[in-house]
């Protein structure tokens, strides 16, 4: 591992799309098939997104989305497996819980596969595990007629 000068960023403009790609076809099994397109769409409809970096290596990742007052929802973290164990795990999530639009959130709420213990000393508790709940959309989405998947984004829902 190359070490240089680590740096934190919460801007979406730092965010090089490529190099985030690359890190999560290396570094986090859930992500493996995600374009570049999709990356783009989730990123500016993200706020915080907060990268680390190793000089202008991207070294960490991750996003959250929030109202700002009563929930908020942290997705995507990883940290490239090189710089593991350097407590920049633990940088990245207190950089994203002290952030302006997550700071007073009264619940964040986090999934993990296999990371539970690295949440748990950090202060993230195991809810009633029968409040989860989860709708896989796109198989709703792909129940639906081709002509009416083209239509759900042109579409906008007009109350009058």
């Amino acid at each position: 591992m190359k070490c240089g000068q680590i740096w934190v960023s919460d801007r979406q403009s730092d965010v090089d799309i490529q190099q985030l790609q690359g890190l999560f076809k290396l570094a986090a099994f859930w992500a493996q098939n995600r374009s570049i397109e999709d990356w783009e769409i989730a990123i500016a409809n993200s706020d915080p997104v907060i990268t680390i970096w190793d000089d202008d290596r991207l070294i960490g990742f991750t996003r959250a989305n929030s109202d700002c007052v009563f929930r908020a929802t942290i997705w995507d973290v990883v940290i490239h497996p090189d710089y593991r164990g350097q407590g920049l795990g633990r940088k990245l999530i207190e950089t994203l819980l002290d952030h302006p639009r997550i700071r007073r959130v009264e619940r964040v709420y986090l999934m993990t596969t296999y990371q539970q213990g690295f949440y748990l000393k950090l202060g993230f508790e195991f809810p009633n595990p029968s409040t989860a709940m989860l709708l896989y959309n796109q198989r709703r989405i792909n129940a639906l007629s081709k002509s009416d998947r083209a239509n759900v984004c042109k579409n906008s829902l007009k109350i009058e």
